[in-house]
């Protein structure tokens, strides 16, 4: 005989923040059991949300808050290659010039 498949339940953020809590007062395993969640679900809540030392969510992460953070990064990063090459431009004008004018 096969066991019957619990049916998924969706859990909204609010709720998944309350059970975070719970687990965190009385024990992951046991909490877990209650509501029928799996101790990986609550690590990944809590990776999700990105809670800090118990204390809650933080209020800044949000999908929209992680995704202005990556196209900052990206931008961050074209930042940093443009000057990258600035600093080269620069190297082989001080070069040219000290071969031009003799400068050592």
């Amino acid at each position: 005989m096969t066991e019957a498949k619990k049916p998924r339940v969706r859990r909204t953020k609010e709720e998944k923040l309350r059970i975070v809590a719970e687990c965190r007062k009385h024990g992951i395993v046991e909490t877990c059991k209650k509501y029928g969640i799996y101790p990986a679900s609550y690590y990944d809540w809590i990776e999700r949300f990105a809670l800090d030392d118990g204390m809650g969510a933080h209020p800044e992460a949000s999908k929209d808050y992680l995704k202005e953070i990556r196209r900052l990064e990206k931008e961050n990063a074209q930042f940093r290659s443009i000057l990258a090459e600035k600093d080269i431009e620069s190297a082989m004008k001080d070069e040219l010039l000290k071969k031009k004018y003799g400068q050592k």
